[in-house]
């Protein structure tokens, strides 16, 4: 099997309006399908921004999610690469979202070959914003 690109990233939600705005409204992507009343989900919707794109669904009726926490198993964040890490900071910023990771105490912080930070998502995903694709 050769794999040929990531198709998407799936986020559950309990918070799906605020999720969904913080998305289109703060990162940008655009709502490209919404379906209510998908499987057993009040909504399932998809979203995307140039290549990369993101289903985001409520849980199922009935069940409740756990909370999300860098402590599980599996996926920790989303990264994604951008040119400047400081505008793209102001950016967010300037549309009154402020729910920034901190350390040691920075918002933005130098790492070995540029910068980056970490902002919190409605649901708790955590999104790395950094400005060198190098590892």
């Amino acid at each position: 099997m050769k794999i040929k690109s990531l198709h998407h990233v799936c986020i559950q939600t309990e918070c799906y309006e605020e999720s969904k705005k913080f998305y289109t409204e703060i990162l940008g992507f655009k709502t490209i399908k919404e379906t209510p009343d998908f499987h057993g989900r009040d909504y399932n919707t998809w979203l995307k921004l140039d290549e990369i794109m993101i289903e985001l669904q409520t849980a199922k009726v009935f069940t409740n999610l756990n909370k999300w926490s860098s402590l599980n198993e599996g996926p920790v964040h989303i990264s994604f690469l951008v040119e400047n890490v400081q505008k793209a900071y102001k950016e967010i910023k300037s549309k009154e979202y402020n729910n920034f990771k901190l350390k040691n105490g920075e918002e933005i912080y130098k790492i070995e070959n540029g910068y980056l930070f970490k902002v919190k998502a409605p649901e708790g995903t955590e999104i790395e914003v950094r400005d060198k694709q190098e590892i």
